[in-house]
């Protein structure tokens, strides 16, 4: 594996004091890469930990550290696709557990795929459907074989094991496709969260025996093991000797503060193989997505900007802006200044504010685009700084504007 320190990135000067806007390239340029048959990981800079470098796969190249917006139900919701890609986006997420249920993978693979169903041709990951089934506590029961659930649909009775996901998965048609794990709500005693990795790890095998040999589509396995060091090294040390394309790191922003994630975040990536993406799952806020890049994680999902784009909620560069409040009401200036979005670009706060309050539509397709806007130009300026090997000045600029907090009021 070759590291190589570049510089034609989106960081072309130096950055001391600059604002994250100053360093991140366009986030809506358009961006076409070559096409390979093959999935591959290159990394291309580092930086103390961090890390940026491109995901090749058949349908594109993925950017890293990269931001996966989440289409769950085959959709990202209030956003058309050719929107979502004009944020800058290289990859979506799917979620197995929601398209099992409907429309149902048998149906989504006779239309010709989850690319193709949802107008989508980049790559997408689909989840493994763990984590949603872990939420069905009362109407689960599970067993070494898998997990038997209730839809929370329409109460009828399902399935997943590893194998039924790695079918589902292959159903789908994803790129990239997440082995079954169980994922353990925190806090838990040790003891528990020991079981539950440990059966994680045997499902992790046969999920790798049921994925095969699929040239073009990479498996990613799970890493384990809640806040406890010598569960993770454990995890780490079983996936490893299975052997993935990618790893995740697993079981984390489930309840156990940013504090604990950080600290699992500072030595778990490390017991991962080094020429393999590290993808943290469920992240997050803007200031949990620094932090997991400054400590090495190249990948990462959350419903968090389109979820509150749809409550009113704005990410911008000096903190969450909330709409809805009527300081907000006959303000004629944009959300973000600096943002060359279509809700920032067009569009006052005032007119934003009376949106949401009407309960129009187009309240959250523009915060929405905004807030995937926001997400995307902060990853592009993070590669631009590690590439720069500037990421210290990227973070203290981006910490000390969220700290100026929102501008004043009128």
């Amino acid at each position: 594996m070759r590291v190589q320190r570049s510089r034609t990135s989106a960081v072309s000067a130096p950055v001391r004091g600059l604002t994250a806007k100053a360093l991140a390239s366009p986030a809506g340029r358009r961006y076409e890469p070559a096409m390979t048959e093959r999935f591959s990981f290159q990394l291309t800079a580092r930086d103390g930990r961090a890390r940026s470098g491109v995901i090749e796969t058949p349908r594109g190249e993925i950017r890293t550290p990269a931001f996966m917006p989440v289409g769950t139900a085959g959709t990202v919701k209030a956003m058309l696709p050719e929107s979502v890609r004009a944020t800058g986006a290289d990859i979506l997420l799917g979620n197995t557990y929601h398209l099992m249920l409907r429309p149902g993978a048998e149906r989504v693979a006779r239309l010709g795929g989850l690319h193709r169903f949802m107008n989508w041709e980049r790559p997408i990951l689909t989840d493994s459907g763990g984590f949603q089934v872990m939420s069905l506590a009362a109407l689960r029961k599970l067993t070494e074989d898998g997990v038997r659930f209730k839809s929370h649909i329409d109460g009828s009775e399902h399935v997943l094991s590893p194998e039924r996901s790695m079918e589902i998965q292959r159903l789908l048609g994803s790129d990239i496709v997440m082995c079954f794990d169980e994922c353990p709500a925190l806090p838990a005693t040790e003891e528990a969260v020991a079981k539950s990795m440990r059966l994680s790890m045997r499902w992790a095998e046969r999920s790798r025996d049921a994925f095969g040999d699929r040239p073009g589509h990479a498996l990613f396995g799970i890493q384990q093991g809640g806040v406890t060091r010598e569960l993770r090294e454990e995890s780490a040390a079983a996936l490893t000797a299975i052997g993935f394309d990618g790893y995740a790191v697993g079981g984390l922003a489930v309840g156990e503060g940013q504090e604990a994630m950080f600290g699992v975040l500072d030595y778990a990536p490390g017991m991962l193989p080094e020429d393999k993406p590290r993808y943290l799952m469920g992240v997050g806020k803007p200031d949990d997505i620094v932090g997991a890049v400054v400590r090495g994680i190249d990948m990462m999902d959350c419903v968090l900007p389109s979820r509150s784009g749809r409550t009113g909620q704005a990410f911008t560069r000096r903190g969450v802006v909330n709409i809805k409040n009527a300081r907000h009401q006959e303000d004629p200036r944009p959300l973000d200044a600096e943002c060359s979005c279509p809700a920032c670009r067009s569009y006052s706060r005032a007119y934003l504010h009376h949106v949401f309050r009407a309960g129009e539509i187009i309240s959250s397709m523009l915060m929405t685009w905004h807030n995937l806007h926001y997400f995307q130009e902060l990853m592009a300026g993070l590669r631009g700084a590690i590439a720069a090997g500037q990421l210290d000045d990227f973070v203290a600029a981006f910490e000390a504007q969220r700290a100026a907090g929102d501008i004043e009021p009128l």
